[in-house]
């Protein structure tokens, strides 16, 4: 039988919820691991989204009646029972980096969830815990090195309620989640307040977070996607495949990289050729399709022009550019070659910059692998095929909100994301790949817009503005996706009013705070 503290002054008022006094230190921490493993379970590859609301319901519960660094605690272990196993793709990298960055990930939620002890404080705690949600993910988004895994709406990709994210964006969405988390929780401290199942408090809480869970899930029927007349065009994504190898310098073997996606393309041009595949307008290689700077090689401009000139269509070729080092995925025409590139804007930490460089190098070879800073790119581009207008971004970029939206407003009505999972996947973990998608969906919907997801090992996929697939690839093999998609120039909501839904409830989490420090104050006085 679970034990209860009582009577603890806080916990009598925490949540209005009569005189439950939170659960004894052991209960908390338990509590606290099954609800960062559920919001674990709740992404994919498991995908088992209602749990996203369970999550935070328990670390609710977990912090009720707890001190202020009893909370730290259950932050702590809260996030690594979330972050461990979210995160386990990156053991193919290097244990110490999914050692590192787990553990930082857990500690930072654990300091802000100091912040929500103090929320719960509140009359209307249930609404402030919702917009703590969305603060804290802004924070984790933007800091220490920008990091946007674990969002509650992020979980969400094949849920009823994802639809939201076209009103609102992600913030909207993690709100709600986390509210209706919040008042499920709600309704538990009052019958634990209690233990009456003939409270009519009991029954409003109930009846309140019924209502809740309801009017989330009714984001299914909103309609958010007059996709439906769009004009269409046929667009393919190759994914090539890599060398099969136990180790990234092997894997990453430049030249046969880039042979695949031209050999792909090829195959592509015959099959159009003979009828049984539609002429693509556009044709995307993945992120790190050429490796090698092709105006220093000339065998690998030759490769890239012969697979341009056998499509006869354009392509967007992944591309790694020299002096200085850039991620770009730039535009060939045929007859023309080379043309307008985007370069990538958010790099990836440790991966194509090397922080602490110095102190890395001291006992691991993993900054050889970079040896030299990849330059970020400044702004949007979007690329012009006819009637397509092609927004880009490339991999890690799927996930910050602000660039994908720039590319939208650009005026693009399809987007890509170009990817190279295969640092990720040589054990054979899908984890990355398919949290990397999730997040494509969800920008198709929260956009309105086609997505062509080209990655060189999969999962590569074409996703309709709805989110559906439209088309999708294996992993580790040679794949060749063909497929008309509409192109949407219409404006969501949540493109045309851009970040304020999250600079809302950010801010209305710092006035929050800084009401239960006042109202803590004012209680601790004689």
């Amino acid at each position: 039988m679970i034990s209860a503290q009582a009577g603890l002054a806080s916990g009598a008022t925490t949540g209005r919820a009569g005189a439950f006094g939170g659960f004894r230190a052991r209960w908390a921490l338990l509590l606290s691991v099954a609800g960062g493993l559920a919001v674990f379970a709740s992404f994919p590859p498991l995908d088992l989204w209602p749990l996203a609301v369970l999550g935070p319901a328990l670390l609710v519960l977990a912090l009720t009646g707890r001190s202020l660094r009893g909370s730290f605690g259950c932050g702590l272990v809260f996030g690594l029972a979330l972050f461990v196993p979210l995160l386990s793709w990156l053991i193919n990298v290097a244990w110490y980096a999914w050692a590192a960055l787990a553990g930082a990930e857990a500690v930072i939620f654990a300091l802000l969830c100091v912040g929500q002890r103090l929320l719960l404080d509140l009359p209307f705690w249930p609404a402030a815990v919702a917009a703590w949600w969305v603060a804290a993910e802004a924070l984790r988004d933007r800091w220490p090195f920008a990091f946007p895994w674990g969002r509650l709406a992020m979980s969400q990709s094949v849920a009823p309620d994802v639809r939201w994210v076209a009103v609102g964006g992600v913030p909207l969405l993690s709100f709600l989640v986390a509210l209706t988390g919040a008042m499920l929780a709600r309704a538990a401290l009052t019958w634990l307040g209690t233990r009456d199942w003939r409270s009519r408090g009991l029954a409003g809480a109930g009846v309140a977070a019924v209502v809740t869970a309801g009017l989330v899930l009714a984001g299914g029927l909103l309609p958010v996607d007059p996709a439906g007349g769009a004009p269409t065009v046929p667009v393919a994504a190759i994914q090539g495949d890599i060398p099969h190898a136990r180790n990234l310098p092997q894997l990453l073997n430049d030249s046969e990289v880039t042979q695949n996606q031209a050999a792909d393309t090829v195959k592509l041009a015959a099959e159009v050729k003979a009828g049984r595949l539609p002429a693509p307008d556009l044709v995307i290689w993945p992120e790190d399709a050429v490796g090698l700077d092709p105006r220093e090689y000339p065998f690998v401009y030759a490769e890239i022009a012969g697979a341009v000139g056998a499509a006869g269509r354009p392509i967007l070729v992944g591309e790694v550019l020299s002096n200085p080092r850039r991620n770009v995925g730039q535009l060939w025409v045929p007859g023309a070659g080379p043309t307008t590139f985007y370069v990538k804007r958010q790099l990836v930490p440790f991966g194509e910059y090397i922080p602490f460089r110095g102190i890395i190098s001291s006992f691991s070879s993993l900054p050889s692998l970079q040896p030299v800073d990849f330059t970020a790119g400044r702004q949007a581009v979007v690329f012009d095929v006819g009637k397509i207008r092609l927004g880009d971004v490339i991999c890690y970029e799927v996930g910050f909100d602000d660039l994908v939206r720039s590319e939208v407003t650009a005026g693009a009505n399809l987007l890509a994301v170009q990817s190279n999972d295969a640092d990720f996947e040589i054990d054979g973990q899908l984890g990355e790949t398919e949290q990397q998608t999730a997040m494509a969906r969800i920008r198709a919907i929260e956009s309105d817009r086609a997505v062509v997801y080209a990655s060189t090992t999969g999962e590569s996929t074409i996703i309709g503005p709805d989110g559906a697939l439209i088309a999708h690839s294996g992993v580790w093999h040679q794949a060749v996706l063909d497929a008309p998609v509409p192109l949407v120039s219409y404006r969501t909501l949540a493109d045309r009013i851009g970040s304020w839904p999250e600079y809302v409830l950010v801010l209305l989490t710092v006035l929050g705070l800084g009401l239960a420090i006042t109202v803590r104050r004012r209680a601790s006085r004689p």
